[in-house]
């Protein structure tokens, strides 16, 4: 079996899980499953990003233990697995992990002995709810764009810095052999602009003394790693790196590791963390997937003191995980900002799912139990490979399209063709008409797999013992 590796971005446990990264994650999930179906040995990785300035401040201000905060946390995100319908294989990382702790402290040892690590005084602005140094075209009226309600900060003191500004000429060969490298395209524009406007080393390490949260840098007590050096480290380390080699080279070297990240994640996974690989002498990922944001509707952007934002939770106890799996992958874009909210998922479950796929998989069934002696046999089958082209680049927005168009034409034929009233005036015909429909169902189902496989499952076996769903597959919400 051919290897394929993905991997979500780590989130940052200072809050509660918002759609944003369970849209990312049901997305990485899709495509996993969907390389599983063509034959692929998968290695599906996630989990939670728990060291940096901004925990520790929040663990302070509560006044708990920062260990106990990031527990409570980690497992609420690692609660989306079951909560999704997330492959229950799939890896789970956390960067308070033993081992994750071991690889980052060998990948900095590494990256020091090559040359790329030095020490020096400095002074910058810093936003702690990016945990990234900011200049001051990057900030709006004196304070960051994504954060607005966190000041900025002033940050003087001497740390480890990586010299990224030795990377530009490597980092854009980079790009030009690997056109596809950053999907979409206009965001590998983005940062090949970003990269040749040139490089600035960045900081990789805080003084324990003000940020004891971290992992301590080789060789010096008085120093723990920053937070975005440790992190992405994570992308390895959880395939056993540096001891499992054997591990590394099936999923990293030979895998295509494939990341997905939303668009604040741009510098970090395509540029930062490539030129960090190079450093070590590793192979680059092989590509990253950039999600747009969601936003509340009429384009606000999400927060909580709006009061717009969305907890997957609450959607998931009121319309069922499917209902989310299909929202954030039907009803928005896949690679641009788009709205969400409750009411819009709440009009996307009615008009897709319960009148749409549910009603038909139920008017569909009820015409074969009714006229068909025996459950239809399913024998030859479609070559799927258009849907998975989809799905392998991406796009799988286009796939959901293709397969609610054959729902749509599915819906057309019964109205026009009235298979039910056929089958009482001739028999046969009516029975063929009907069968045909069966098949036609089952191919739904066949491309249901990856993007809702609970119902994907229901459909089949309701074909297999040619039943009527006694529950509709998705109960209308009023």
């Amino acid at each position: 079996m051919k290897p394929f590796y993905i991997t979500t971005t780590l989130p940052y446990v200072n809050s509660d899980p918002h759609i944003g990264f369970a849209m990312e994650i049901i997305r990485a999930d899709i495509v996993a499953r969907a390389k599983r179906l063509q034959g692929f040995e998968v290695f599906f990785n996630t989990g939670t990003d728990e060291h940096g300035q901004k925990l520790w401040g929040d663990a302070q201000k509560e006044g708990i233990p920062v260990g106990d905060y990031v527990d409570e946390y980690a497992e609420k995100f690692r609660g989306l697995i079951d909560l999704l319908q997330i492959s229950p294989d799939v890896h789970f990382i956390r960067t308070t992990d033993e081992h994750h702790q071991k690889s980052a402290q060998e990948f900095w040892k590494l990256c020091d002995k090559n040359g790329y690590i030095y020490k020096k005084s400095y002074q910058i602005k810093y936003c702690v709810g990016c945990e990234l140094e900011k200049t001051d075209s990057e900030l709006v009226d004196g304070k960051c764009a994504i954060h607005p309600n966190r000041e900025i900060e002033f940050i003087n003191e001497e740390n480890y810095f990586f010299k990224f500004s030795a990377f530009q000429e490597k980092l854009l060969k980079l790009y030009e052999d690997n056109p596809n490298f950053v999907t979409p395209d206009f965001r590998q524009n983005e940062i090949k602009m970003f990269v040749e406007r040139g490089l600035e080393d960045f900081s990789i390490s805080r003084l324990k003394s003000k940020m004891p949260w971290g992992i301590s840098v080789p060789g010096d007590s008085e120093q723990v790693m920053y937070v975005w050096f440790d992190a992405l480290v994570n992308y390895i380390s959880t395939l056993g790196w540096p001891e499992n080699k054997e591990n590394f080279e099936e999923f990293w070297i030979n895998g295509t590791p494939t990341q997905y990240c939303g668009k604040d994640n741009l510098r970090m996974q395509s540029a930062m963390w490539q030129a960090m690989l190079l450093s070590v002498g590793l192979s680059s990922s092989h590509r990253i997937v950039i999600n747009g944001f969601f936003t509340g509707e009429g384009g606000v952007k999400m927060s909580k003191s709006i009061g717009n934002v969305v907890n997957p939770y609450d959607v998931v106890e009121k319309y069922g995980a499917e209902a989310l799996r299909y929202y954030v992958c039907g009803e928005v874009s896949m690679f641009e900002d788009s709205p969400a909210s409750m009411e819009l998922i709440h009009q996307s479950y009615n008009a897709k799912l319960a009148n749409g796929l549910g009603n038909l998989v139920s008017r569909i069934m009820k015409m074969s139990q009714d006229n068909l002696d025996a459950p239809v046999k399913i024998e030859d089958f479609e070559d799927m490979k258009d849907y998975f082209d989809l799905l392998n680049n991406f796009e799988i927005g286009k796939a959901v399209q293709m397969i609610w168009k054959e729902i749509g034409e599915m819906d057309l034929y019964i109205q026009d063709n009235q298979p039910f009233k056929v089958v009482k005036t001739d028999k046969e015909a009516g029975q063929r008409m009907i069968s045909d429909l069966v098949v036609r169902l089952y191919s739904v189902a066949r491309k249901l797999n990856p993007i809702l496989p609970e119902t994907s499952e229901k459909i089949k076996e309701l074909i297999k013992t040619n039943k009527t769903p006694e529950v509709p597959l998705f109960l209308r919400k009023d």
